[in-house]
């Protein structure tokens, strides 16, 4: 039978949808445009290599200068992208026309579509649930699906924000560099627009039209299971329960997503299960793992996990709304307070038991846990609230059985159980945001606890605060994610000083501050000097002397007795000095001031070496060949350095620190010696691990600037494998400090940390959070046994 074509009041209202929809877009341009320049400014002002630094404010500027034909053409290319929608009679020419052309597609085609489909594919992970029902809206208007190039896909509106990048002149690995927080904005932005335009639809009287074909399904006698056969309570327990089953198929991945944003492709309509050219088994488009970062990929495979999780909850059967939640029930309500009113007599019991350490403990406490949150399910009204609790219940009861988390400590773990199921109930992006406070601090917890064993984090100060942040978690009023936030915050905080509280350890870290500090203010102060003698007449040799050996006297100085004290101040006065002495003096008067002046300065040349460690021979040698340069300046009839350029440099080493900044930061030379040097006690049990040259990619280091403190890692240094915990980094995020269950202490400059993580010579010792695989082993749970999610 011939379906009804639609009419023109439906095509004009779906017609009307889209342009209300890509406006909305375009109004929200200036807001990806801020995101970006904001990015871009923050990583110009952070520290790294100077290769990497020169880069960032390489993209800095070409964004400065082609930002607004970026946007500007984005939004032509989006309302363009309306014409053909903008006739009526769209459905006969979506059907006629001559037939399809095949050509190449060059390389920047095809790498335009790559970085495309990768923004779309995060994207749609936060918008899929509104951009369903508006598909379903449109194509019961329209009378057929989407087209793969239709305005309204995720993966539409991503490709033509990605051409016209390219085609603004900006480069499209800047566009690599910047995705994260702009694929953020963009989901951000789109989700606000699917949202306007299905209240626009609900207001025209446009109702969301089930997906019949995605709801029935044959069984082996020919049956329809799911339909409208089923009545009564077990028709609609075997309905949910279907539904629940499918669900767990579509997050298990059991289909292979199709290009344009199709629908997925079951692996079992292949032949042999296989998936097609250009599809890896994992579902995902060819080259969508490529060029990405180690924390890129897991980052992916973690979005993974919290997607099968999103499409678990938003399955029919269960009804949760992913964005704006309903409150909680009043019977549950009430059962969460009295919990919360109570919480210490609920866990009395088991407390007292858990000092024991013993398997029968865990076990009780597991029980104890998966009781509550039955009795909580019982005062559940809704699918979504059993289906809620459910997830929560069996993500703790993984958490609980990770042995590697002391007894002592696993007890308030437990009792996080029904604090988070009030914020989940509260907030549906707990199950969608990896960044949510709420499984940040879990994480952060677990992984700090992990390495110890149950005698030496009893009584622990770590233990302490532990069961500080829990009980003020429980006692709380509020559901929200504040108080998560709030106690993240503090929990860091702590971490800061536990891990370097050892006295030995906090020397090592004020020791090594200031190795960073003063290499740094060295670097900083040689290009200073270098741009100050730029168009001076000096000799090589005295430009050799300030450049290699005065700056780091200037940087010990200002390190060790402040920038502006008389010593420091005197030292940068010497360099100016030492400059005007030796340039040529063809006049009797600056002769007879040079033979004046020249004990003094030979006297604070000597206080500069000695305070860098050079003395004896060594020290004559170095004055020597700045005397014999002297002397050979005072007989030179060359042209002189007029005194004002002298007064000028004087004036500005005096102020030195006032024009220099970290832009100027480029690799930091890390010298064993100085560190024992300046602990000025045995530091055999400290290696220091510099820089050797060894080759490392530049992700590589991002990835090792965004080690968490606290995280424990498996380190394989010089034949030997060590069980270290991350203990500390520098301002500048330049040196990196390890500490091991011996007592020993690893002090890493960046990129050879770099080069252990790329060589695998340092391995986390867990792969991903705690919370993230607790939602993992519950999805498996729920694979296994379906039944129990709405039981």
């Amino acid at each position: 039978m011939q379906a009804t074509p639609p009419s023109v009041p439906q095509r004009r209202l779906a017609r009307q949808a889209r342009q209300r929809f890509v406006e909305g877009l375009c109004g929200g341009l200036p807001d990806l445009d801020k995101t970006v320049l904001d990015f871009l400014t923050t990583l110009m002002s952070q520290t790294g290599t100077a290769r990497e630094m020169q880069a960032h404010r390489d993209a800095w500027m070409q964004y400065q200068q082609h930002h607004a034909a970026w946007t500007e053409r984005t939004g032509k290319a989006w309302r363009d992208a309306l014409a053909p929608h903008s006739s009526t009679t769209r459905g006969a020419l979506a059907t006629g026309g001559a037939s399809p052309q095949f050509e190449l597609l060059s390389d920047d085609v095809v790498e335009n579509k790559i970085l495309a489909s990768r923004m779309a594919l995060t994207v749609s992970e936060q918008v899929s649930h509104q951009f369903d029902t508006l598909r379903q809206r449109t194509q019961s208007l329209e009378g057929q699906e989407l087209d793969s190039s239709d305005i309204l896909r995720p993966d539409a509106v991503c490709l033509l924000l990605v051409e016209q990048w390219v085609e603004a002149g900006l480069p499209r690995t800047d566009l690599q560099t910047v995705v994260d927080p702009l694929q953020r904005e963009l989901a951000n932005l789109l989700q606000k627009q699917y949202q306007a335009v299905n209240v626009f639809y609900v207001e025209q009287g446009v109702t969301p039209q089930a997906d019949l074909k995605s709801r029935v399904r044959r069984t082996s006698g020919g049956t329809v299971a799911g339909g409208a056969s089923n009545s009564g309570a077990g028709g609609l327990a075997s309905q949910a329960l279907a539904q629940t089953r499918e669900a767990m198929a579509a997050a298990r991945g059991g289909g292979i997503p199709q290009p344009g944003g199709g629908h997925p492709m079951p692996q079992h309509h292949l032949p042999g299960g296989r998936p097609p050219a250009g599809y890896p088994r994992h579902g995902l488009p060819t080259g969508f793992a490529t060029g990405m970062t180690p924390l890129a990929r897991a980052r992916q495979r973690a979005q993974g996990v919290m997607g099968q999780l999103r499409r678990l909850l938003t399955q029919p059967a269960t009804g949760f709304d992913m964005v704006n939640a309903p409150p909680a029930s009043a019977a549950l309500a009430h059962a969460l307070t009295a919990h919360r009113v109570h919480a210490d007599t609920y866990y009395s019991g088991v407390a007292t038991l858990m000092e024991d350490y013993s398997p029968a403990a865990v076990v009780q406490l597991a029980g104890a846990v998966r009781e509550r949150s039955t009795e909580l399910k019982k005062k559940a009204s809704t699918a979504g609230e059993k289906a809620i609790i459910e997830v929560v219940a069996l993500m703790f009861q993984s958490i609980l059985a990770e042995d590697r988390i002391p007894p002592a400590v696993r007890v308030w773990f437990a009792r996080l159980q029904v604090p988070v199921l009030r914020v989940a109930l509260a907030e549906p992006e707990f199950f969608s945001n990896l960044n949510h406070p709420a499984r940040q601090l879990i994480d952060r917890m677990g992984a700090c606890v992990m390495g110890f064993d149950a005698t030496s984090i009893n009584g622990s100060a770590l233990e302490a605060e532990i069961r500080r942040v829990v009980q003020v978690i429980e006692q709380y009023p509020e559901t929200g994610r504040r108080v998560f936030q709030l106690v993240y915050d503090e929990f860091e905080k702590f971490l800061s000083k536990f891990l370097t509280e050892k006295q030995a350890t906090s020397r090592l870290v004020t020791v090594a501050q200031q190795v960073e500090q003063k290499e740094t203010l060295a670097i900083q102060y040689t290009i200073e000097l270098r741009t100050m003698l730029r168009d001076m007449p000096v000799r090589d040799e005295i430009r050799e002397f300030l450049f290699k050996t005065w700056a780091e006297v200037l940087a010990l100085s200002a390190v060790r007795d402040g920038p502006q004290h008389a010593d420091t101040v005197s030292l940068k006065r010497t360099a100016a000095d030492l400059v005007w002495a030796a340039s040529a003096k063809p006049n009797r008067s600056d002769r007879a001031q040079v033979i004046q002046n020249l004990p003094g300065l030979l006297q604070r040349l000597r206080q500069g070496l000695a305070l860098m460690g050079v003395n004896g021979p060594a020290q004559d040698a170095q004055i020597k060949v700045l005397t014999d340069t002297l002397a050979d300046a005072f007989l030179s009839k060359t042209a002189s350095i007029p005194q004002a350029h002298i007064d000028a440099m004087a004036k500005r080493l005096a102020n030195l620190e006032d024009f220099i900044n970290d832009a100027t930061l480029g690799d930091m030379p890390l010298n064993a010696d100085n560190i024992e040097m300046m602990l000025g006690i045995d530091a055999s049990s400290i290696h220091v691990v510099a820089d050797n040259g060894a080759p490392v990619q530049d992700d590589m280091v991002a990835w090792a600037q965004e080690l968490q403190p606290g995280t424990w890692y498996t380190l394989d240094h010089n034949g030997a494998s060590a069980q270290v915990q991350y203990a500390w980094q520098s301002q500048r995020k330049q040196l990196h400090l390890f500490a091991a269950v011996d007592g020993s202490s690893y002090l890493i400059q960046l990129r050879r940390l770099a080069a252990y993580l790329q060589a695998g010579l340092l391995v986390a010792q867990e792969e991903e959070g705690l919370t993230l695989r607790a939602t993992r082993d519950a999805l498996a749970k729920l694979d296994a046994n379906p039944e129990r999610l709405l039981d």
